[in-house]
């Protein structure tokens, strides 16, 4: 998500549909006059060309269903001139159900666009609210290349459950990504929460099991309060990271998520799973106090953190993603191209059918001497790609 980006899913083959469904309108016409043409005057053509403005109706414009009733009626009263039935009772009645078929679908198509109207205005609600919640990294912190990015399951949706954050702090930069279990507003209330409360922490804890607990209360304090998060029906599977300053070392607090993954600089792939298995952010079951695993962490190393979306990915034959397989011995120079490679990756995997929100973290300590470089911005909606 390097500023907020919506996935584009199959766009091939929903291009191709949605030329389809356009052309079907003017199809029914032509195969109306068709039928009316070869077959005797005793049989009709008016459900084909009563068909078409209807059809018409929930995808053009108001213009376009006029213009496709119009049409429909210019065929009857053609095909009639041509049969030489004009005047008579039967192309009358013919006429009058086409042209009352397409004022009620002038109708149902004012009806759709003012729903549309709305649906974009509460979406343009839930992407304002969730860049206030989830504002995007710098991609410069604390002399690390950091890259972040939220794809929705649905290409319409911009509000889900899946979090993350990167701060720098007097302890090092330390970062944050979880996935909420749930969905509504109990998942966007623990989403506001586990960020306001890792943000606080971050600057005021002096180790990181220290934020992980803070984190805990935090959402504890939450569920007692009678806010739309339970404990009980909703937690969260987190990974917390800390990168001290100067230092070569990573440490990690993992609770209950996908285990993160070290790229090394030669294509290597090393999986970090924790020494001791934790259970997710509140759930409030009296578990032991946090421990922090430590790591090496190289000049070229990259950290890849990740939600259940990706990893939870499945292609056609029900097959997992595996990202340790599909990443390893590919080089990335920053983590953006590494995002955008791994999402693209997935489209493709699944056939841009995946039922999870997916959020990415990914955090590069450069090589000695690695110049810096421009910084892109991917904003993917359905059927463009734009890049500044």
């Amino acid at each position: 998500m390097r500023k907020w980006e919506r996935r584009l899913r199959g766009s091939g083959s929903g291009v191709r549909s949605r030329r389809f469904v356009r052309a079907l309108p003017a199809a029914m016409i032509v195969v109306g006059v068709v039928f009316d043409f070869y077959t005797p005057p005793a049989f009709t053509a008016v459900p084909m060309f009563a068909a078409a403005p209807l059809l018409a109706a929930p995808f053009f414009s108001l213009r376009g269903t006029i213009r496709i009733g119009v049409a429909a009626m210019l065929a009857i009263v053609g095909m009639r001139l041509y049969r030489g039935t004009l005047p008579g009772v039967v192309p009358f009645i013919e006429l009058l159900t086409v042209l009352t078929v397409a004022v009620q679908a002038c109708a149902i198509n004012r009806v759709v666009q003012r729903s549309n109207e709305r649906l974009a205005s509460a979406r343009v609600i839930a992407e304002t609210a969730m860049r206030a919640v989830l504002p995007t990294p710098a991609d410069r912190i604390g002399g690390l290349h950091v890259a972040a990015r939220y794809e929705a399951a649905q290409a319409d949706e911009f509000v889900g459950g899946d979090l993350f954050s990167a701060v720098d702090t007097p302890y090092g930069v330390r970062l944050v990504l979880g996935d909420v279990r749930g969905k509504g507003l109990g998942a966007v209330a623990a989403v506001a929460v586990v960020i306001g409360a890792f943000r606080e922490a971050a600057e005021q804890e002096k180790s990181l099991e220290g934020v992980a607990q803070r984190l805990e209360r935090a959402l504890a304090r939450e569920s007692t309060r009678g806010g739309s998060f339970d404990a009980f029906e909703e937690f969260v599977t987190a990974v917390l990271a800390e990168i001290p300053p100067g230092g070569q070392l990573v440490r990690i607090v993992n609770r209950g998520h996908p285990d993160p993954l070290l790229l090394h600089g030669d294509g290597a792939v090393e999986t970090l799973t924790p020494s001791e298995a934790a259970l997710p952010l509140g759930m409030e079951l009296g578990v032991r106090p946090d421990r922090a695993d430590e790591w090496e962490l190289p000049d070229g190393g990259t950290l890849l953190f990740y939600t259940d979306g990706l990893s939870e990915a499945r292609n056609a034959e029900g097959v997992f993603y595996d990202p340790v397989e599909r990443l390893r011995g590919r080089l990335f120079p920053e983590p953006e191209e590494l995002l955008s490679a791994l999402s693209d990756d997935v489209r493709l995997y699944t056939g841009g059918k995946s039922t999870d929100d997916m959020a990415l973290l990914a955090v590069m300590r450069p090589a000695k001497g690695q110049p810096g470089r421009r910084r892109t911005v991917r904003i993917v909606r359905r059927g463009t790609t734009l890049r500044d």
